[in-house]
């Protein structure tokens, strides 16, 4: 699946600092250990509703993540999958009466449009769901032979053969010495575990499972759903989790890097990613988890159901500038939850303002020490706001000063606050 085309993104001199970033599966933040090469996946839409800013909060993110390590000169690998199969998008199909495949490929569109307008840099691999299902059916052939995963006997006239992972025998067999466990990457208990489980999209009540908590991997055809060959599976489609660790170990070394993604990811989906890949490969998926926080609207939850959510493509066709978006997101540290508001909006577009006016009355040899402190705020756990700060610093100063302004340092300035905070003035 083809992907947005990323920007170019200046080079400034110097380097990043040794980056340090929160692990949520070790509950603190650790150094990131350094090598010519990182990778990262950050898992991608289900492509039914366009980009609402929680969406574009999580890319952000992981965006700074990528400039970072690019800005150390360190070869980024980054993937990044669409789950363009998948029950919510038939439902929004059914329930708006367009074919899944046309507001799937609409929506996965109007993303593009969106990461591009704000500057998120595109992954080396885009992978659609649909695509991987040849690499997915041998997977899943695969856990049923070594007895990690298990056929249900259909009832109440479902049909035989959808294929679920079974937790419990997963984590007992493993030949790697430190083989995962159910609440690896959570740290969660099981009554929380179950609660979040059915919120979603688990079913834990589905009869014939071994375990309530068990994922599923394999949802064999029904009538009226599309459908794959699956080999010895028969046919169907792929259950979510399996989906990205069969990309992700396609894709990337084992264990790549960081795995991100929004915080309602970390369980069950990255908790079962990380079980798929231990029963698949013997060691881990990730060397470290990372997670953004939530994003609201004036205080309340961001959800469909609300009707509440603020999309970038609306604030775009309104006449708002993305670099303000961006701005704005950014101005929240990226493991914080937050909310959108008016007033913060309004602030992000005076800042914005505000560093286009100091940049052209930039004083000789000012901007070196600003690039030096950015970094050192983005080297520790991507601390956007610091960096916004010590740019806001920069610029208070340099509107103070009444000296000639320096073009040179008019440039570094703009090219710093481009390419670590991806933010074009």
């Amino acid at each position: 699946m083809k992907s947005w085309t990323s920007r170019p993104v200046p080079e400034l001199p110097g380097s990043m600092p040794q980056l340090r970033l929160f692990d949520t599966a070790l509950g603190r933040v650790v150094e990131i250990e350094p090598q010519p090469e990182q990778s990262m996946y950050v898992c991608g839409i289900t492509p039914y509703d366009a980009t609402h800013m929680g969406h574009a909060a999580s890319y952000v993110a992981f965006d700074l993540l990528n400039r970072a390590w690019r800005d150390a000169r360190i070869r980024v690998d980054y993937v990044q999958n669409v789950t363009d199969i998948d029950d919510p998008l038939l439902e929004r199909a059914t329930a708006t009466g367009v074919d899944w495949r046309d507001l799937a490929q609409s929506q996965i569109e109007l993303f593009h449009t969106d990461m591009d307008a704000l500057n998120v840099l595109a992954p080396n691999h885009y992978i659609g769901a649909v695509e991987a299902i040849p690499d997915i059916v041998p997977a899943i052939e695969r856990l049923i032979a070594d007895g990690v995963a298990y056929r249900v006997q259909g009832t109440d006239g479902e049909p035989d053969g959808d294929v679920y992972y079974d937790v419990e025998m997963a984590g007992k067999r493993s030949d790697a010495t430190d083989a995962w466990t159910l609440g690896d990457v959570s740290g969660l208990g099981e009554a929380e575990m179950l609660a979040l489980f059915a919120e979603r999209g688990g079913d834990p009540d589905r009869a014939g499972k071994r375990q309530a908590l068990d994922p599923l991997l394999w949802r064999v055809a029904r009538e009226g759903e599309p459908s794959w060959p699956g080999a010895t599976l028969g046919d169907g489609r792929p259950g979510w989790h399996i989906e990205c660790t069969v990309i992700a170990q396609k894709y990337l070394p084992a264990p790549f890097t960081v795995q991100g993604g929004g915080s309602d990811l970390i369980f069950p989906h990255h908790e079962m990613g990380a079980g798929h890949a231990y029963s698949l490969a013997g060691v881990p998926l990730a060397r470290h988890y990372a997670h953004a926080g939530m994003v609201g609207l004036d205080g309340e939850k961001m959800s469909k159901s609300k009707g509440n959510l603020v999309l970038v493509s609306k604030l775009r066709a309104a006449g708002e500038e993305p670099a303000a978006i961006r701005l704005a997101i950014l101005a929240h540290h990226y493991r914080s939850d937050w909310s959108w508001t008016e007033a913060d909006f309004e602030a992000a577009k005076d800042r914005l303002a505000q560093w286009r006016n100091a940049r052209d009355a930039a004083p000789a040899g000012s901007a070196a020490a600003l690039v030096a402190a950015m970094r050192m705020e983005l080297a520790n756990d991507l601390n956007a706001p610091g960096a916004m700060a010590a740019v806001d610093r920069w610029a208070e100063e340099a509107l103070r000063n009444n000296a000639p302004a320096s073009g040179i340092d008019a440039a570094l300035m703009s090219d710093a606050v481009d390419a670590l905070l991806g933010v074009e003035l």
